[in-house]
């Protein structure tokens, strides 16, 4: 009981959701436009969000604000940026507290390694059954991002460890997925078991048009949204991008006519 009514405040009516993700202060501190998270946060909701992903002290921190919208809270913690070696994540946020400090869903990071390390497998399964057996108990949504080769290895992230990855999740209990996008998305979809994707954004990109182009992309393969932080609170005009992000996940626009909307 409670998973449905908690997702419902993030995946709006028609079953998407836009997330800004907030979490990126426990690793790399104060980046340039969450220097403020309250100033941050009453921005991207004034603008719209569906929903947001933060750290659990965020979260306590600025209640009043988080309110009106949907809230995930990150369960686990990668190493901060002076560890440049590390690809793992430990759990450091159980359901108990998320669930006392108002939560909608909570989200942890790991994936299957195709560069062979073991550990970061068996990590990611452990996380995984902690998280599982704790929603159950609460009626807690639980969000697998799935990052193969673990946290910033991009050289490890193609459509085949994706869609490995998606289905590890869809059989280990998780209820929705947080991903990255790859031309080919739709077999991510349909190997998924139907869990609803969040693509997630990653680095600040040059070019909002191409960046946007690839969430266009992910809606036509099937997902169910975006979870991105760096190019919305990153952007000179985060409403703007969260209005277009509104075209093309909620209204069905095409890129052309949703862009019209970063240029007003």
């Amino acid at each position: 009981m409670g998973k449905i009514k908690r997702l419902a405040n993030i995946f709006q009516a028609d079953g998407n959701a836009i997330v800004t993700a907030m979490d990126h202060g426990c690793n790399s501190g104060p980046m340039a436009g969450i220097e403020s998270a309250a100033a941050t946060l009453q921005k991207v909701i004034d603008a719209g969000t569906d929903g947001v992903l933060v750290n659990i002290g965020i979260l306590k921190k600025y209640e009043s604000i988080l309110a009106r919208t949907g809230v995930i809270v990150r369960c686990d913690f990668p190493c901060t940026d002076y560890i440049t070696n590390s690809r793992d994540s430990e759990l450091s946020v159980t359901v108990e507290e998320a669930v006392r400090a108002g939560a909608d869903a909570v989200i942890f990071n790991g994936g299957p390694n195709p560069a062979g390390d073991v550990s970061l497998e068996r990590g990611f399964m452990k996380i995984c059954g902690a998280l599982r057996r704790e929603c159950d108990i609460y009626g807690m949504p639980l969000i697998a991002e799935v990052v193969p080769g673990g946290f910033n290895a991009p050289e490890c992230v193609n459509l085949e460890s994706l869609k490995i990855g998606a289905r590890i999740a869809a059989e280990w209990g998780a209820d929705a997925l947080k991903m990255a996008y790859r031309p080919g998305y739709e077999e991510v979809v349909d190997g998924c078991e139907g869990l609803p994707i969040l693509v997630l954004g990653g680095a600040k990109t040059k070019s909002d048009y191409d960046f946007l182009a690839n969430i266009e992309g992910a809606m036509k393969a099937g997902a169910h949204g975006v979870a991105i932080g760096r190019n919305i609170w990153g952007n000179a005009h985060p409403d703007r991008f969260i209005a277009t992000l509104k075209g093309l996940v909620h209204e069905g626009l095409s890129l052309d006519e949703a862009y019209k909307r970063m240029e007003d």
